[in-house]
């Protein structure tokens, strides 16, 4: 049975699912009535952090360019220019028995590229959401709609997964940021440019 969550909630993912060390991150969403004449290009990234809450560089900064990190600790699966049909949009592998031991968190984010050209915000997002499936199973483990109405921003931490001891946990976060990417990498230590 899937667990539902709600914004700040937290849950034991490896502790109450035991053997769980390769899972998919589904995400998705749906473009509201809004039309600025263009498509909406939504992109999925991750975000590797240290104790001290930062990345330390590209290495750390999953995305569709960058799209394999520590030999297949976090995979991006590829870029959803439009955001069509039904299910998951975007998705990133994690296994954690490959996660170094210095990566503490990781921070799943959705940005809007090129927002500001294009005057797209996640506004004229609906039903965004977030999901954890076991890799092995197919089982989805967990689930937390977004449900929030955001206006302005052009970019959402969608979650965190973070190390307690040798555990895996999982907090649903869905703060956004206005600035997109360059706000994000910003907050976790990089420089957009």
């Amino acid at each position: 049975m899937t667990i539902s969550l709600s914004k700040g909630q937290r849950i034991d993912l490896t502790k109450t699912n035991p053997g769980l060390t390769k899972v998919i991150i589904g995400l998705g969403w749906d473009i509201n009535k809004y039309n600025t004449g263009q498509d909406y290009d939504l992109d999925a990234s991750a975000f590797l952090l240290r104790a001290d809450g930062k990345a330390k560089g590209m290495e750390d900064f999953l995305f569709y360019n960058n799209s394999n990190l520590y030999n297949g600790a976090v995979i991006h699966t590829g870029d959803n220019r439009t955001g069509e049909g039904d299910g998951d949009d975007e998705q990133i592998k994690l296994d954690f028995s490959k996660v170094p031991n210095e990566i503490e968190r990781i921070g799943i984010t959705v940005t809007i590229h090129d927002a500001a050209a294009r005057n797209q915000n996640f506004g004229h997002v609906s039903n965004a959401f977030v999901r954890l499936v076991d890799e092995v199973s197919g089982r989805e483990v967990l689930r937390y709609d977004l449900g929030e109405e955001f206006s302005l921003e052009t970019a959402v931490v969608i979650c965190e997964l973070y190390r307690q001891g040798s555990e895996w946990k999982f907090q649903a976060i869905g703060s956004g940021f206005s600035g997109g990417l360059a706000a994000l990498c910003k907050n976790y230590g990089l420089d957009a440019q």
